[in-house]
């Protein structure tokens, strides 16, 4: 942890309109880099630095920092854990996150987690002290690209949902009983050629508990065996042909 020095800065005199920040990287080389890039800005002050997840929790509430730059992968506690940490202890506090990792699944978690933004490890001093302040006044600053990349997968997600709702649907409308959630599973399976014994697997159940399951899917599509049972599920949409 390294906020002894920056501890006394908590009580001391500030120029008006300063904001505090703090950074949370596990590697010494990035923590001083960043230092020493906002400390040139006359607006800004670091506070702390923290080397993992759980001294970024717990500087934030000794430091009360205006805003965390926080890695996503650092050991003890990751990024996005110590994100949904502070935002539930200190909802006040806003959180970028600063990474070297392009990828969507990380800007939603990090979204999900209560982050104010996204910014990557190689922007320009201007870009990311550019997101700093755009953070610090409430606004959502993140790599175009990403963000670009993040609303396809939204977009392919809400789809997906809406398909899985008409599946459903179709689903009820064409059996006098419905399939429970686990049937469904094991129908799925089973339309892509699964032995019994590799459903059970997959869904770590017994064999006989498939094969109860299997009956009954039978059953309730009116067919004589789990062949037909795999065409009658495709015919009805209710699962994707393989292959």
């Amino acid at each position: 942890m390294r906020g002894d020095a920056a501890a006394a800065d908590v009580s001391g005199d500030r120029p008006p309109g300063t904001r505090r920040l703090l950074i949370a990287d596990d590697h010494d080389l990035v923590r001083g880099g960043l230092r020493r890039l906002l400390d040139r800005e006359p607006d800004f002050e670091v506070v702390g630095e923290a080397e993992n997840g759980r001294e970024a929790v717990e500087m934030s509430l000794s430091l009360s920092p205006d805003l965390i730059l926080m890695d996503v992968r650092m050991p003890v506690m990751d990024g996005l854990e110590a994100t949904r940490t502070v935002k539930s202890e200190r909802p006040d506090i806003s959180v970028l996150i600063v990474t070297m990792h392009d990828d969507p699944d990380y800007m939603l978690e990090a979204i999900r987690a209560g982050a104010a933004g996204y910014v990557l490890k190689d922007a320009s001093r201007e870009d990311l002290t550019t997101s700093v302040r755009r953070a610090l006044g409430g606004d959502f600053p993140m790599d175009q690209d990403i963000a670009a990349r993040l609303l396809k997968r939204l977009s392919r997600e809400a789809r997906e949902e809406v398909e899985e709702a008409a599946r459903v649907d179709r689903l009820g409308k064409s059996l006098s009983e419905p399939l429970t959630p686990r049937e469904l599973e094991v129908l799925e399976l089973l339309t892509r050629g699964q032995t019994n014994g590799g459903i059970a697997r997959d869904l770590t159940i017994s064999v006989a508990t498939v094969k109860a399951h299997v009956r009954r899917v039978i059953a309730k599509l009116g067919v004589s065996d789990r062949t037909q049972a795999a065409v009658r599920a495709v015919e009805l949409k209710i699962v994707q042909p393989t292959g």
